[in-house]
């Protein structure tokens, strides 16, 4: 319990303190973007970039980790594609965000602030190879989908490159991953840089924590709630389960990145989901109503995994 207390707590207070900053008006559409910009822009970048930067190799290049992790997203991803056309009778672009909504972790916007709180740096690089995957290979499969499967204009395969060669400028796609080969040169990272980049970084988990709050308090409920609900149940329990499975069963690794694949797969619907929905005009009120949902829902259900965990990895 005192991983709830000592952890959780001050983590869905930063939410609720961003949600009272919005809902009383102190802070509106033009703070949120604003501050939205600065994480993904400027302080997130900088936690990721000295997280992978720090961790000897050998730390991040972890095929059972990242095996576990894939395979259990595009399970539970599969799974809700395949309930959502058979139960709403939905077209490919619908069920391919009902699955996105199923499988995607809000890995950067919580996962990084919550493991950062809980486990130190052991616990970021772990949720900073968990965002890369799911900026990189997970966004990847659902942009090509939605790419072949729309009716933009332009050739799909042109359209493909297009959202493709975005992902290649995505800061917390290229940061990371300049981390990793700064670890394997095997350079020290100057003083200096190394306190800038601590200063900077340092800003990463409450700013995002409260800008969650933020996004929560201009959204209201609008979709079909029994759709939102069993997607939410796919996200927030069945996600956890097949990768308590898989790790038991496929992917054997040491206890604390097992706890990490599970609790990662345990995070709410990530943002980044509406922002996709958006673009593509398809599915937007549900994707919104599945974010809101599965963050207030997971309050319960990652304080229960850290009551758990918690008290095996020295959290308290």
């Amino acid at each position: 319990m005192s991983a709830v207390i000592n952890v959780a707590l001050p983590v869905f207070g930063l939410i609720f303190a961003g949600w009272i900053g919005g809902r009383v008006g102190l802070l509106g559409r033009a703070s949120s973007e604003a501050l939205n910009k600065f994480v993904y822009w400027f302080s997130l970048p900088a936690l990721l970039f000295g997280a992978m930067a720090r961790t000897p190799i050998e730390e991040i290049v972890r095929l059972d980790f990242i095996g576990a992790f894939l395979t259990g997203t595009f399970a539970i991803m599969l799974a809700a594609g395949l309930l959502g056309a058979a139960i709403h009778r939905t077209g490919v672009a619908e069920a391919t965000m009902q699955a996105m909504n199923a499988g995607f972790s809000n890995t950067g916007y919580m996962g990084i602030p919550l493991f950062a709180a809980a486990f130190g740096a052991a616990g970021v690089a772990a949720a900073t190879l968990a965002t890369v995957l799911v900026s990189t290979v997970v966004i990847g499969v659902i942009v090509m989908i939605l790419e072949l499967a729309g009716d933009r204009p332009g050739r799909p395969l042109s359209r493909l490159a297009g959202a493709l060669g975005a992902l290649a400028i995505n800061p917390l796609v290229v940061v990371p991953l300049a981390g990793v080969a700064w670890s394997l040169a095997g350079l020290p990272i100057p003083v200096p840089a190394a306190r800038f980049l601590d200063l900077l970084g340092s800003a990463a988990g409450p700013c995002a924590l409260f800008a969650i709050g933020l996004f929560l308090a201009g959204q209201t409920l609008h979709a079909n709630l029994t759709e939102v609900s069993w997607i939410t149940v796919l996200k927030l329990v069945w996600h956890p389960i097949i990768m308590w499975a898989l790790i038991a069963y496929v992917f054997p690794m040491d206890p604390f990145w097992a706890m990490c694949a599970i609790m990662l797969a345990a995070l709410p619907t990530g943002a980044l989901t509406f922002v996709v929905a958006q673009n593509y005009d398809v599915y937007v009120d549900r994707s919104s109503g599945v974010i809101f949902v599965s963050t207030v829902v997971s309050v319960i259900t990652l304080s229960l995994l850290l009551a758990i965990y918690g008290p095996q990895f020295g959290v308290g």
